[in-house]
């Protein structure tokens, strides 16, 4: 069964002038007041600025570095309030399987040999032994066809322009994470804020303590031209905004399906099953095609 993002939460917001449920997050303690009105200009469309108010204490929020409070939050604006319709992309998740991703992953585990979010280090790379870790994708490998419908390959800066080449599996487009982390990324769980220090914020329950932490600087550092994209990180903490806060929140698909079960079936009647099983389709011919 998929899992309610809803149920997380422990803010939660609403338009003032139509009394309206708009959405809300899980705070960890890594969002700050700034951070939140950063959030909410992602989430809601208007012409006229927010005004925005936690509804217990009555204190208006504005652009600090205080960590927000937990509750119930009001906001209002001149103009009408709407919520942002922005294309979302789910994904499956994703392991490195078909033999054009070996480049890949073998990039990535060079450039980085860690864990760039929680800072877990590969003891037995000498061994070539890489059990804890996966490179993971920060654009979906599975929606290939929006990347370049879209010119996401613009944003990658270190492979050549050669005709229908989509430069999805650019390291630039990856790093090395946890397991574990890998598939919390992939679900939209947790995410990067290139324009705040490279803060990780945490969507869902924190077990890692990672919430508030800096992507480690050996996937981004500026003299490195395989340093992970900025725009791609950006393109992300934006679908983990939209996916989280947007009013009842995207469901979180199950993954770990036992022996037996029919895992296509069980897709199908699922959140999404049309979208999720053409993109299951679409993955197994790719590793059957060697694409």
């Amino acid at each position: 069964m998929p899992v309610n993002r809803e149920a997380l939460r422990n803010v939660h917001i609403y338009d003032v002038t139509t009394t309206n449920f708009l959405g809300g997050f899980r705070q960890n303690g890594s969002v700050s007041e700034k951070n939140f009105l950063d959030m909410l200009h992602i989430l809601l469309v208007t012409e006229a600025p927010l005004n925005v108010t936690h509804r217990s204490s009555s204190r208006t929020i504005s652009a600090t570095n205080a960590a927000l409070a937990l509750g119930e939050y009001d906001v209002s604006s001149d103009s009408p309030i709407y919520i942002n319709n922005e294309v979302l992309v789910h994904r499956l998740i994703s392991h490195s399987e078909s033999s054009r991703e070996d480049s890949f992953r073998e990039g990535i585990r060079a450039r980085d040999a860690m864990c760039v979010l929680s800072g877990f280090v590969n003891e037995a790379v000498s061994f070539g032994d890489w059990t804890m870790f996966e490179a993971a994708h920060i654009f979906p490998l599975q929606k290939e066809s929006y990347w370049r419908e879209n010119n996401f390959g613009r944003y990658i800066t270190d492979m050549g322009d050669t005709a229908g080449l989509s430069k999805i599996n650019s390291i630039q487009n990856g790093f090395l994470l946890r397991r574990d982390l890998h598939v919390a990324f992939d679900n939209y769980l947790i995410a990067v804020n290139p324009d705040d220090k490279y803060k990780i914020t945490v969507f869902g329950f924190d077990h890692l303590r990672i919430d508030g932490r800096t992507l480690d600087g050996v996937c981004r550092d500026p003299s490195n031209p395989h340093r992970v994209s900025d725009h791609l990180l950006r393109w992300h903490f934006r679908q983990c905004v939209l996916m989280n806060m947007k009013g009842a929140g995207e469901p979180i698909f199950e993954h770990d399906f036992p022996p037996g079960v029919d895992v296509v079936g069980e897709i199908g009647l699922g959140p999404y099953g049309e979208e999720r099983l053409r993109m299951e389709l679409e993955a197994r011919l790719a590793v059957v095609g060697g694409r």
